[in-house]
């Protein structure tokens, strides 16, 4: 897999009206984070649930979360694993193919751009389609040697 490089300065700021009415999306809380971290290790992976514990460190924290009513339906983190890296994304399989995913993506990167981002990068970007689209990622070159490759991983037992 590759890294990919989103132009922050060229993204259109996010609007709410991408969302279905039912789906709301907010920057996560530090009490919440117990509930995230669950959810995203029982949903996704424990490296992810890693990933958004360190981003819900952080003071605002670096999480968004999609809900309706009080059901977390989906996620976005920047800054969990390297300064500049947006990801993991997450969201719930009956859930995908509603723009709920471009949705946090972009509320996401709408962050990091008033943050002062110029750039960010996506690791180890999985749909690659899904980033080119949503937000005119492109892919860096030589970048499958990324800040994950020596990553610890649980020894098979």
């Amino acid at each position: 897999m590759s890294d990919m490089l989103v132009k922050l300065y060229e993204l259109k700021d996010f609007s709410d009206d991408i969302l279905p009415a039912d789906i709301k999306i907010k920057r996560a809380i530090a009490p919440e984070k117990h509930i995230i971290t669950n959810w995203v290790r029982e949903n996704f992976s424990a490296a992810w649930a890693d990933e958004c514990e360190i981003a819900l460190s952080n003071t605002p924290t670096k999480c968004f979360i999609a809900y309706t009513g009080n059901e977390i339906i989906g996620f976005a983190c920047y800054d969990a694993t390297a300064i500049g890296f947006f990801g993991p994304i997450g969201v719930l399989d009956k859930y995908r193919k509603t723009g709920i995913g471009k949705a946090l993506l972009l509320k996401a990167l709408t962050a990091m751009k008033y943050a002062g981002y110029a750039y960010a990068i996506i690791g180890w970007a999985g749909p690659v389609d899904f980033f080119k689209k949503n937000c005119k990622a492109t892919i860096i070159d030589n970048s499958d040697k990324s800040v994950y490759e020596d990553m610890l991983k649980n020894p098979k037992k």
